[in-house]
């Protein structure tokens, strides 16, 4: 009866079977109720929305709000030893669904998310070297699992374009290597860092032209 009640105020756990089963003494989980309960913790848990406000807004569409209807779902894809997530194929999304949502490996999550966790008081890639009083450049390989140094520059947007450009070298990298099993994913690698570029390139050249206006 305590799994019949609904999962943070919203989920419908439907399931027709034990989700722990005990096997040879020892406790089993279900890794499609575990993968679907954390998809709805992360939207509708009051506790966790106010340690993580970047998740205020997000939601699970109503194709997923019983149990049984997103495990039909997940058996159908590669799932093993992966991360459900929503946003790499749908930049900016913020609604789980079947449309937006892929399993993806947790190289490929970390790449995409660990330039916001490193992120301190200047751009990203970017740390102040106190002793040489210059802007150093520096961005995480998934590859070595090293942080590769980009040298020193005068000014920060120029350690942040090292970071950008080293960024979308390691992305397409990403995109032919093992990590990689679906399309979309590489297509995203693809484009990703390299409209960031072209965006950042555009931003530098209209604000030289303002300056010289």
């Amino acid at each position: 009866m305590r799994e019949r009640k609904q999962v943070y105020g919203w989920g419908i756990n439907d399931a027709d079977y034990p989700l722990e089963p005990v096997v040879n003494g020892k406790r089993q989980r279900c890794n499609f109720f575990l993968t679907w309960r954390r998809m709805i913790w992360r939207c509708y848990d009051g506790k966790r929305l106010k340690e993580y406000p970047s998740y205020i807004g997000c939601s699970v569409a109503e194709e997923w709000k019983r149990f049984s209807d997103f495990k039909a779902w997940m058996v159908e894809q590669d799932w093993v030893g992966k991360h459900l997530d929503k946003d790499i194929i749908c930049p900016g999304n913020k609604v789980y669904s079947s449309q937006t949502c892929v399993f993806v490996h947790p190289t490929i999550n970390n790449f995409f998310t660990d330039a916001f966790r490193l992120r301190g008081e200047f751009m990203i890639g970017v740390r102040f070297h106190k002793g040489k009083r210059k802007f150093q450049g520096h961005c995480s390989n998934p590859f070595t699992k090293k942080v590769d140094h980009l040298g020193y520059f005068d000014r920060e947007i120029d350690a942040h374009l090292a970071w950008l450009r080293r960024k979308n070298e390691l992305a397409i990298q990403l995109s032919q290597s093992d990590y990689v099993t679906d399309d979309r994913v590489a297509d995203a690698l693809r484009s990703r860092y390299a409209q960031r570029l072209r965006q950042q390139a555009d931003q530098i050249e209209a604000e030289q032209e303002n300056s010289h206006a």
